[in-house]
């Protein structure tokens, strides 16, 4: 049996997010199939029948999830329960077509008064959409978060098979994984990390029992809290560059906001300066969401001003794209310019 092909099609059949949706918080199983071939079960129950003897089952939880779901979720939070970081699944907070996230009560473990699971969806795997901007200028990394090495592993990559594939989805985790580690250890307004599995990170929980936090972007602040807040998020912009970081993908959607305080997610993406020939271009484009944003509260911004004085503060160069008919092919500054803007 090929779990991931049955994973891929059990998705695609709810691909549509308000049927996935519909189902996981209605709280409804699907029902046993009895008496058919094996080869016409459903997805759901062709997983859950080749898994149902494992022991992680003991593993019971409070969130009444789908079939198909609940055994997702013993997958993906299985090690983390027999490590006793978790002792509960409460609910889902949070969904997404690469994406979905649990509230969870901790283990004995874990000194925390709720954890957030973050479980990456097995269609990320196949189609991890517009990320090779990101990737350029940066090693695939294996689990541990140390740059691969293994030829098997590197040509797979290239090829593009399916082993490749999913090296790389590890390396798109494993890379939001230790940056939050990084992030947390500078002082930077990040959840707390605490583990890491296959295809699930678990952190500290921002929200309390009843709620979760909500996005920035559906936050209106008052005049006297937007400009504090405004120079809160440039200070971590400020340290992500000083740890030669671009997050990649910032804006108002992927800042927590709680009880006055900020909190950054969603770094799989980021991006390293100086090895990244785009980073100047994706740096100005994280500003300025971040700027579109805080004007609309009332706070006088200037992205580009703003993005320039970072940017050199750190040491890079600001530079606007050349047309190559102006650059001269001969001349070695014109072709180190080219170069530089590949």
């Amino acid at each position: 049996m090929n779990t991931n092909n049955d994973l891929y099609e059990l998705f695609d059949d709810l691909d549509d997010e308000e049927k996935l949706n519909t189902t996981l918080e209605s709280g409804k199983r699907r029902p046993r199939t009895t008496g058919k071939h094996p080869k016409s079960l459903s997805a759901a129950d062709r997983l859950f029948k080749h898994k149902q003897d494992d022991s992680r089952t003991t593993f019971k939880f409070t969130y009444k999830a789908a079939r198909f779901e609940e055994w997702w979720l013993l997958e993906s939070l299985g090690a983390f329960y027999e490590h006793k970081w978790i002792s509960d699944v409460l609910r889902r907070v949070k969904g997404g077509k690469e994406a979905s996230v649990y509230q969870c009560k901790p283990g004995v473990e874990v000194d925390a008064p709720l954890l957030a699971a973050k479980i990456y969806r097995p269609r990320s795997l196949r189609n991890l959409k517009n990320d090779q901007q990101y990737r350029v200028g940066r090693h695939d990394i294996d689990e541990d978060g140390h740059a691969l090495w293994k030829e098997a592993d590197i040509n797979a990559i290239a090829k593009r098979t399916s082993y490749g594939e999913e090296v790389r989805h590890q390396s798109w985790i494993a890379y939001e994984f230790v940056t939050m580690e990084k992030f947390f250890e500078a002082g930077m307004d990040v959840p707390k990390p605490y583990a890491k599995e296959k295809n699930s990170i678990l952190m500290e929980f921002i929200g309390d029992a009843a709620t979760a936090a909500p996005a920035l972007s559906g936050i209106s602040l008052d005049r006297d809290e937007a400009k504090p807040l405004f120079e809160r998020v440039v200070r971590n912009i400020d340290i992500m560059l000083s740890l030669d970081r671009i997050h990649g993908d910032l804006s108002a959607y992927n800042i927590l906001y709680w009880q006055g305080e900020i909190k950054f997610i969603d770094f799989p993406q980021v991006v390293f300066p100086e090895s990244n020939p785009s980073s100047w271009g994706i740096f100005q484009r994280d500003v300025t969401r971040i700027c579109q944003y805080f004007s609309a509260q009332g706070v006088r911004t200037d992205a580009r001003k703003l993005a320039a004085d970072l940017w050199t503060s750190h040491g890079h160069r600001v530079f606007e794209k050349v047309d190559p008919k102006y650059l001269d092919p001969n001349d070695p500054n014109d072709r180190k310019l080219w170069d530089q803007q590949r």
